[in-house]
């Protein structure tokens, strides 16, 4: 065992063969660990979007053990003014806490403009300013996360020593951005590489990704390049959970049943998410009901009620993580 400055123990080598004595989370966290390390190497303008969940903070937790405690690049978080409350205030306390490069992004027009899916409810259908979820997923998220990574339009950095969220004086675009999208969660995220290349608008064309075959990625772009890179593609959701209890990672309470019967398996905006039924109360009791099969039928981001047939894949081909 060796321990990482981050505090927890990076367990077998950081790169290279697997050692006999490594078990299938050693592994992955080797393999993620690995991911993270070349792309510091090959990306200069470098950035991990951290959306609170429990894949991006479980990313976030690897990204801290890959460079011994101190994460070399921003995170950026695209706020959409409805995430629930106790998202951004563990968003926040753990970014003090780890001493983070916290950058957020908004729509700040569309926010004021009310051109939200809430703020448009009360209209009447086929209205031409009422908008979907599809719609307000788009403005406030997909369109945010494209000008905050071009650096378009005005990012907020938090200042560490007043805990204050200050603009941000950088308005370089990044080029490289580390994701932590799996491919079991969604079918059109099983479509993705490692590393995989976007246009210059930052649409995503599935068919037309690298190979990535015995380990072997494609990291040589040509400069200006926008790549998203994917350290927890092989993980599932399972993986996920044992891994934070391995490594005792803190997480939103809102993943667990707080006595109505109830629990998210997925966060989002608090308007387009809902919860599942499921009595888990913590991370030992969530691991025995997704090893049952009960969950088995049910889709991870079913609570997601943006989704739909096609929501996500529509705004991940035009952009969104």
């Amino acid at each position: 065992m060796r321990f990482a400055a981050a505090g927890g123990i990076l367990r077998g080598p950081a790169s290279g063969g697997s050692s006999p004595h490594m078990d299938n989370l050693d592994q992955l966290e080797q393999q993620s660990v690995y991911i993270f390390r070349e792309a510091f190497r090959h990306f200069e303008r470098l950035c991990m979007l951290w959306s609170i969940g429990k894949d991006s903070t479980v990313l976030l937790w690897l990204a801290r053990k890959a460079f011994f405690g101190h994460i070399p690049f921003p995170l950026i978080h695209i706020d959409t003014s409805y995430k629930l409350p106790e998202m951004i205030a563990y968003r926040d306390r753990l970014a003090m806490e780890y001493r983070l490069h916290m950058v957020v992004g908004e729509n700040a027009e569309a926010l004021r403009a009310g051109r939200t899916f809430p703020a448009t409810q009360h209209l009447p259908d086929g209205h031409p300013d009422k908008l979907s979820r599809v719609d307000c997923c788009g403005l406030l998220k997909k369109d945010a996360l494209t000008h905050t990574l071009q650096g378009t339009w005005p990012r907020k950095r938090l200042n560490l020593d007043t805990g204050k969220y200050e603009p941000d004086r950088d308005k370089d675009p990044y080029h490289g951005v580390i994701v932590g999208a799996r491919a079991d969660e969604e079918g059109s995220r099983s479509k993705e590489r490692y590393f995989s290349p976007r246009d210059k608008n930052n649409l995503w064309d599935a068919g037309d990704q690298p190979p990535e075959f015995w380990n072997q990625f494609k990291t040589d772009f040509a400069p200006g390049t926008h790549v998203r890179i994917h350290p927890l593609l092989d993980w599932t959701e399972l993986h996920i959970w044992e891994y934070i209890k391995r490594e005792n990672i803190p997480t939103v309470s809102l993943y667990y049943d707080q006595g109505n019967g109830k629990r998210y398996r997925s966060l989002g905006c608090g308007p387009c998410q809902a919860a599942i039924d499921s009595t888990s109360r913590n991370v030992d009791e969530i691991i025995v009901e997704l090893k049952s099969g009960k969950l088995r039928d049910v889709a991870e981001r079913s609570g997601r009620l943006q989704d739909g047939k096609h929501g996500l894949e529509e705004l991940r081909r035009d952009g969104y993580m």
